[in-house]
């Protein structure tokens, strides 16, 4: 695909939240929405945007306080990440969008199913939902315990993080790297971003959203817990694409699989 009109874009949200995101392709071609995860930003998308259809709209976006958006505001639940995405739906004034995200973005999209379900036609997950010590509503204690590892000990949580998504075999390099660019991350909004993502309640986001999920998965980290318990719920497609950052390492390939995705 060769970009048609890439153009970067600002929505602001009240005074506290201003968003960057870009918007590429036809302003009437199908609409896809893709949300980078946590300590990253929408320019992990930048090779896979190159590698789909012409005719395909893609709208990128950054989530506050990653990459170039900034927001002061209090509140870092997934819900509220899910409005600063509804908002460049709103400002692009977009009818119908499959909308996809990577691991932390992939929970983001699925709250902005619930938001917009007139909207909404897919949601797509990019090795997100199903690892089950995160995204189903936990105890306090267990709650507690993961957030304080952050707040302890922050580099050493996010190389938790990373190698918890490296499949055996993954260039220590290339986890090296990841490790660098999510712990650089800002703060506050970094860790109080991880504790919306832990107190979550992913099944009962489930149960307000009523679109189809598919869940492309790295084969080597899907738990059959994982199917057992969300199998019903959505699709999960197993992948050989790399680590959990498969986007970045595989983009042609992810294009692939979301150019697949109908409304």
């Amino acid at each position: 695909m060769t970009p048609v009109d890439p153009t970067t874009r600002t929505v602001r949200r009240s005074d506290h939240t201003t968003i960057r995101y870009t918007a590429t392709g036809p302003a009437d071609g199908p609409a896809l929405v893709l949300i980078h995860g946590w300590g990253c930003d929408r320019g992990d998308f930048g090779a896979v945007t190159g590698h789909l259809p012409d005719d395909r709209r893609v709208l990128a976006v950054d989530l506050a306080e990653h990459g170039a958006s900034r927001s002061t505001r209090d509140v870092w639940t997934i819900e509220e990440f899910g409005r600063d995405v509804a908002a460049v739906l709103d400002a692009e004034a977009v009818t119908a969008a499959v909308v996809a995200g990577h691991s932390l973005g992939a929970a983001v999209a699925v709250e902005v199913g619930r938001l917009l379900p007139g909207t909404v036609t897919h949601v797509v997950a990019l090795d997100g939902l199903h690892y089950l010590g995160l995204f189903p509503a936990q105890d306090e204690r267990r709650t507690a315990a993961a957030i304080g590892r952050f707040r302890d000990d922050f580099p050493a949580a996010v190389r938790g993080l990373v190698e918890g998504g490296s499949p055996t075999g993954t260039d220590p390099a290339l986890k090296d790297a990841y490790v660098a660019r999510m712990g650089a991350v800002r703060q506050p909004a970094g860790t109080r971003a991880i504790e919306g993502l832990v107190r979550w309640d992913m099944d009962a986001a489930l149960r307000g959203t009523k679109q189809p999920i598919t869940v492309y998965a790295v084969r080597d980290l899907i738990a059959q817990e994982a199917i057992d318990r969300y199998g019903d719920r959505f699709t999960i497609v197993p992948v050989d694409l790399g680590s959990h950052h498969f986007p970045v390492e595989a983009p042609r390939e992810t294009a692939r699989l979301l150019a697949g995705i109908g409304g």
